[in-house]
């Protein structure tokens, strides 16, 4: 176990997780798909640049696509950022759909006691909807959840927003907000829920967790903070 503050937490009757860098090793799909993007930018005379640092993706990781793609490249047109996020879905489900891919070590043994101890689960990702339904499913894990909810499908413009969507939708009173990024952070807390940082992902900028409730440096140390509430 890593840190908590001493505050007692009571049982959650739902937990909401982000997806990449909490779930879901992102890089193991996302380097390859990447590199395909931007050779396929060259082909249709969209980016003739070079390719942007990979260093750059994987900072933005957690932003909304729109502002992804701003940051990686910001001398790109508006064109050359809609193509984008075309191809990355195409490329990372491909990825997906060829067994490629990893969930972090101790994710679908932790989900499936969660799920067993009958705590409702969920995604709330600002990730492209077929994306995001594709990592679960691919992976095996649909049956554990009871909605996977992203800024793809509802167009929400932040992860606070999204999850008040999920819980007015779901009728939820307390749930654990778990995420590696400040986003996720700020929306547990817009919404009044136990934020658990997730810091092993290596993406987050230094300070991005703070003001967490329960900071982890493996996803498994969730069952270690669950029987203390």
């Amino acid at each position: 176990m890593d840190s908590a503050k001493t505050t007692r937490f009571v049982q959650p009757e739902a937990m909401l997780f982000d997806l990449d860098g909490t779930l879901f090793r992102t890089e193991s799909v996302l380097i390859s798909a990447y590199h395909k993007v931007f050779a396929r930018l060259r082909e249709e005379g969209l980016y003739p640049g070079p390719t942007p640092p990979e260093e750059r993706i994987l900072g933005s990781l957690g932003m909304l696509l729109e502002e992804i793609w701003r940051r990686v490249m910001p001398d790109g047109s508006p064109e050359a950022h809609s193509r984008a996020n075309e191809l990355l879905l195409i490329y990372q489900v491909q990825e997906l759909g060829a067994g490629g891919g990893e969930m972090y070590p101790g994710v679908e043994s932790t989900l499936r006691e969660l799920h067993r101890r009958g705590i409702r689960l969920y995604v709330a990702s600002n990730g492209l909807e077929k994306y995001v339904k594709g990592v679960i499913r691919h992976k095996g894990l649909a049956p554990l959840f009871d909605g996977l909810y992203s800024a793809g499908e509802y167009g929400t413009r932040s992860k606070a927003d999204l999850v008040r969507r999920l819980l007015d939708e779901q009728g939820i009173a307390s749930a654990w907000m778990v995420g590696d990024r400040s986003s996720d952070v700020e929306a547990g807390r817009k919404n009044g829920l136990v934020t658990v940082g997730c810091d092993y992902a290596g993406f987050r900028k230094e300070g991005e967790l703070d003001g967490c409730d329960i900071r982890i440096t493996a996803f498994p140390q969730i069952l270690q903070y669950l029987a203390q509430a």
